[in-house]
């Protein structure tokens, strides 16, 4: 378990391989749930946020670099969007910017950890906002990987896996069966998009799982942001589909109804960060 650093001038800091990636504040919550050690802290700079065992997840102020990051490019360029799936996501940002496409009917989120949630809710409510009471929401707590796993086939029109790093609970999300599943349960038509980890902190990682959706996927890409708080600040989300890539054009009456809206996604901004893979990855997966 990484361990947080509550002593260093008030800094509370991530440990990752010899760096260390921290914001000055205040620890308001740190609790050990059924699952991993939750942190809330407070800071001047990026206002609340949330560690999972030592690892940031979220901070107000710059939650919108990743939550419409992995949402948009999904659900602005499925066939259909009537349902969609969320496993993990247990603070409500990537709901919350899911429930603005008021065409889509139901969203199931899937979220292993109580507390997480509860917890949001509590401190950090201007994250999911009012996603906790739009009826279209349907949250359950329980294993997202087992859940996915006993579903009949062609179920969602967008699949989002919004886990944590590639260890502790969120291990499982990163593997062949898992990404099968989620394939078997996708409608034609459907975009899976997951967070793939840092091309620099986290870059065999990052790396294997683009191999692994594309060995599962008939179309998969990596988009590239950067959510500063995260380890090198560099990030990334991968987006698949079965028919076409069709997560590469966004529809434009989805555009139209979010667009003068979102802080960070535009369909110019996507279409740059689809195109800014580095030359080391292009490399290693045309391998």
């Amino acid at each position: 378990m990484e361990q947080i650093n509550q002593f260093s001038n008030n800094w509370i800091d991530e440990y990752h391989e010899g760096a260390r990636y921290g914001l000055r504040g205040k620890i308001l919550v740190n609790e050990k749930s059924d699952f991993q050690e939750i942190t809330i802290i407070d800071s001047p700079r990026y206002g609340r946020g949330l560690l999972l065992d030592g690892c940031w997840m979220t901070a107000e102020k710059q939650e919108k670099h990743y939550h419409e990051a992995i949402v948009h490019p999904a659900l602005c360029s499925s066939k259909n969007l009537r349902r969609a799936l969320i496993i993990g996501g247990g603070d409500g940002g990537t709901a919350r910017e899911c429930l603005r496409h008021l065409s889509l009917e139901q969203l199931d989120m899937i979220e292993l950890d109580r507390r997480v949630v509860e917890l949001s809710k509590k401190y950090l409510n201007c994250i999911g906002g009012s996603a906790w009471e739009d009826p279209r929401l349907k949250l359950c707590f329980e294993d997202g990987i087992e859940y996915v796993n006993n579903l009949d086939n062609d179920i969602y029109d967008v699949i989002i896996v919004d886990g944590s790093d590639a260890k502790g609970p969120a291990k499982g999300l990163f593997n062949k069966i898992f990404f099968q599943n989620c394939r078997r349960i996708l409608k034609s038509g459907g975009v899976f998009a997951t967070q793939s980890e840092s091309p620099e902190s986290f870059q065999k990682i990052h790396i294997e799982t683009i191999k692994i959706i594309r060995e599962v996927f008939e179309y998969a890409d990596p988009l590239y942001g950067w959510v500063p708080m995260y380890p090198s600040g560099w990030w990334s989300w991968t987006f698949a589909a079965i028919d076409s890539p069709r997560y590469l054009e966004p529809i434009p009456n989805r555009i139209k109804a979010i667009k003068d809206t979102c802080h960070i996604w535009s369909p110019t901004w996507q279409q740059g960060a689809f195109q800014a893979i580095p030359a080391f990855v292009e490399r290693e997966l045309n391998k």
